[in-house]
């Protein structure tokens, strides 16, 4: 169950920040309330996903997998450039996600 609330408040968290690219500095509504209300479930469903798994785990996917997909969205959907380098840096962070995740698996 950990790991399924754990997906969700990524989903929520990178929606969240898609929709805060078209906020506009917050100066559109309705981006902003997306953008307000996904945090919100973000953060509400990492605090249920840590009553049952440990706080770096949980981070480390939270932040990791968070971070490659906003990564791959921008270059996908929003335009961004999509160099060797950049993919390279989305591997690492992944890599590094699982890295740390070996000792927390047992």
């Amino acid at each position: 169950m950990g790991y399924l609330t754990l997906a969700g408040a990524i989903l929520s968290e990178v929606l969240a920040t898609t929709a805060m690219k078209y906020s506009d500095g917050f100066s559109r509504l309705w981006p902003s309330v997306c953008t307000a209300a996904g945090y919100l479930l973000a953060f509400f469903l990492l605090a249920q996903t840590l009553k049952t798994m440990s706080v770096g785990t949980a981070y480390a996917l939270w932040a990791g997998v968070g971070t490659a997909l906003i990564a791959v969205i921008g270059m996908v959907f929003l335009g961004e450039s999509a160099s060797a380098l950049k993919m390279l840096g989305v591997l690492l962070v992944i890599a590094g996600v699982v890295v740390l995740n070996l000792d927390g698996a047992h």
